[in-house]
């Protein structure tokens, strides 16, 4: 275990600043300061509170997680972080603070993808991803189809949401049942006491002439909130318990019959679900009972993996460095857009393995000038 790499993964795509210690497989420290309560009030997240929050956030939650990891800064073979895709302002915080901390510590500096960290991070629950992986990712902003040879360098999408994600579904269903921010967790809750067969809502996209991997989740949407208008306009009380109950079912049918349909398709014998809704109780247990029935090996994360945090990041960094995989330069941008495509962003000079990281680390010729030794001393010593 000492010869795997130490990899510290800041992540902050949206509200939760994460920050995440692995080693090999292994978890050390998985540190979060939530600004969801903050954005409660609005709805929805609001994206410059968000990157305030972040920045305020940042260091106290480093701190944090190298001393839950017990280990110095100075032990870390590489920094890793989401550069995308995410909220521009948010994951600029996150990029500007790992290339400061990379800097001063001399260390090699990944960018890497949110959606392919969501797919690494089952590394720390059920050890090595098999290759190839189809993993399904389900949260606020995605609901895709992944193909994932290696998770490294090759990352090929075969569906995505054309409109609502099963998250931001299950956010707009909550808020019209007035029932707060986020709406995952407590539709979840309330579907657990209610009738699933109560209601039949649409399943989107699941014609014999759709897409048959993509999502459309926009239409059910609209279903629910047309059926609890019409109970309100009658005057009737909304069964909160059977329309959550019944929408959940909705969402969590289209999603496992995809993906059990891709596995089959693809001739894959495994999947992986990650993203926020992995957390969601029916679609877990949907899910594995439909595996089980095809002869498919489930592989979800424990609920804490599968929302946004640094561990993530820090376990597709940790895969970064042991395959050798080239390190990001210095003017690494946070794209907002950045493609599942794209595992990682590479330097200008990918062709091999040194990046200003690298040369740092190495000691190769740089140019300290006096406030980079100042900071090095006081801050990181």
């Amino acid at each position: 275990m000492a010869d795997e790499p130490l990899v510290l993964g800041i992540e902050t795509s949206c509200d939760e600043t994460g920050v995440g210690i692995v080693r090999g497989h292994t978890l050390l420290a998985d540190a979060v300061a939530s600004s969801v309560d903050t954005h409660a009030r609005f709805g929805g997240v609001v994206p410059e509170i968000a990157s305030r929050a972040h920045l305020e956030a940042m260091v106290p939650t480093i701190r944090r997680a190298l001393k839950d990891a017990g280990v110095a800064a100075s032990d870390l073979d590489g920094i890793a972080v989401t550069a995308g895709p995410g909220l521009a302002g948010a994951l600029l915080v996150g990029v500007s603070a790992a290339k400061a901390y990379a800097y001063a510590l001399g260390k090699p500096l990944y960018g890497v993808n949110h959606l392919a960290s969501h797919i690494c991070v089952d590394q720390l629950e059920h050890g090595a991803l098999p290759e190839p992986t189809m993993a399904l990712l389900v949260s606020g902003g995605h609901s895709s189809l992944l193909l994932a040879p290696d998770i490294t360098s090759d990352v090929r999408p075969l569906g995505s949401t054309i409109d609502d994600a099963a998250g931001e579904a299950f956010d707009k269903v909550a808020r019209v049942l007035h029932l707060g921010f986020p709406g995952g967790p407590v539709i979840d809750k309330y579907a657990k006491e209610g009738d699933p067969a109560a209601i039949a809502f649409p399943r989107g996209l699941t014609g014999p002439r759709d897409a048959p991997y993509d999502f459309s989740f926009s239409g059910l949407k609209t279903a629910v909130a047309r059926w609890i208008e019409a109970k309100r306009n009658a005057g009737e009380e909304v069964p909160v318990a059977d329309v959550s109950a019944s929408f959940q079912e909705a969402v969590t049918d289209v999603l496992t019959r995809k993906a059990i349909r891709a596995c089959k398709d693809e001739g894959v014998d495994h999947l992986m679900i990650g993203g926020g809704v992995a957390a969601n109780s029916r679609l877990r247990a949907m899910a594995e009972e439909r595996c089980a029935d095809a002869g498919i090996t489930l592989r979800v994360p424990r609920p804490k993996l599968c929302t946004d945090n640094g561990a993530m990041v820090a376990a597709l960094g940790a895969e970064m460095v042991a395959r050798n995989r080239p390190v990001s330069d210095w003017d690494l941008p946070a794209d907002s857009s950045l493609p599942v495509t794209e595992p990682h962003v590479p330097g200008a000079g990918s062709g091999d393995s040194e990046g200003p990281g690298h040369a740092h680390a190495h000691g190769h010729a740089h140019d300290h000038d006096h406030v980079h030794e100042l900071s090095r001393k006081n801050l990181y010593a």
